[in-house]
């Protein structure tokens, strides 16, 4: 079974056309049934739109078309299955909640247009320290002056700004995020581990799960980890995105006691 779908238009009205939808395909092995997702949702169209609230008025459309998709795998036109949805969720930190802890010791300047008055930069700078510029943001700039926060421990201490996926807690599951965030990444091909100054970086790139899947997931024969949720490429140059993978274990399938094991693996 394939099916592919565009979001309506009036979603994301900021864009006269747009390519974002989702495509999803039925697959059975080991006697095993589901449905594999693959979405791609709307985008931050300004970091300073971004920051104004939290959340984010871009959050908000997220949930929206995400909810679309969530009713439509469940909906009555063909058996119900477990599934995974995964690809670019476009998921952003809080930025609101993400600027005021990394510039908590900071004084704000604001720069206008000079024709419209419109804000047009924001610029962060300490209050000591000969005012040393911490963060600089801009429509399409993010530019903070120390990555390695994005990076140490794969980046953990920001995981509590990813609030986006807890509006759908009772819907999805994700296994624990053990991986730096997976977007914007330095395109030059000498700068595997570099983040852009363009966003701030995020996980953007998913893979999530109905509950049915998280038990066809976690299920083993053995107490040992069988899922492995990682990304590739952590030191290459592989594009804006770090691809993300869900590898498991699929058991014998209901009536085949001695079918063999499956090994499964979903890439973004």
């Amino acid at each position: 079974m394939l099916e592919k779908e565009k979001f309506p238009q009036d979603y994301f009205p900021e864009c006269k056309w747009s390519r974002k939808g989702f495509i999803r395909t039925r697959w059975c092995i080991a006697d095993c049934a589901f449905d594999l997702v693959n979405i791609h949702l709307f985008h931050d169209a300004s970091n300073l739109v971004a920051w104004e609230t939290s959340p984010s008025v871009y959050s908000g459309v997220r949930h929206k078309a995400l909810g679309y998709v969530l009713d439509r795998i469940i909906d009555q036109r063909f058996e119900k299955v477990s599934y995974f949805v995964f690809g670019d969720f476009n998921f952003r930190l809080d930025s609101k909640s993400v600027v005021e802890t990394l510039c908590t010791k900071t004084t704000m300047q604001t720069v206008r247009a000079a024709d419209s008055n419109e804000v047009v930069k924001l610029i962060f700078r300490e209050s000591d320290n000969d005012r040393k510029v911490v963060l600089q943001l801009e429509k399409k700039l993010f530019d903070y002056f120390n990555q390695d926060v994005f990076r140490d421990n794969n980046g953990t201490a920001l995981l509590e700004f990813d609030k986006e996926l807890s509006v759908f807690k009772d819907r999805l599951y994700e296994l624990d995020i053990s991986f730096p965030p997976s977007y914007p990444y330095s395109e030059d091909s000498s700068q595997g581990e570099q983040y852009m100054n363009t966003r701030c970086p995020a996980w953007c790139d998913r893979i999530l799960m109905s509950l049915s899947a998280k038990e066809l997931v976690l299920k083993s024969e053995s107490e040992e980890k069988v899922a492995t949720y990682d990304h590739i490429g952590p030191n290459v140059c592989m594009g804006d995105h770090k691809p993300v993978f869900l590898a498991f274990r699929i058991a014998p399938g209901a009536g085949k006691p001695h079918a063999h094991v499956h090994k499964c693996c979903v890439v973004q």
